[in-house]
């Protein structure tokens, strides 16, 4: 059995546009940031990818992004792993 491995970045964050390092301080995605988040998830669906789990960290720009793209991939219900 193979799988496939996807390591998706969030999309910019206030720190990101501000060039600030954001470490883990937790920040909230731009207007820009949520429509990469998105646009990931409509790359990945074009590119018939689909998931059978999703992990991301505790990190409101992580999760954000993760929801959009799910959401913009038609899988919302998957299961997520935040840690």
């Amino acid at each position: 059995m193979t799988g496939t491995l996807v390591i998706l970045r969030h999309g910019q964050s206030e720190w990101n546009l501000a060039n600030l390092f954001t470490g883990w301080h937790d920040v909230p995605l731009t207007d820009k940031g949520i429509a990469e988040a998105t646009e990931s998830g409509v790359t990945m669906a074009e590119a018939d990818i689909r998931f059978d789990t999703s992990h991301t960290s505790l990190q409101t720009r992580a999760v954000v992004t993760q929801n959009l793209a799910l959401a913009a991939m038609g899988q919302e219900w998957l299961p997520v792993a935040r840690n």
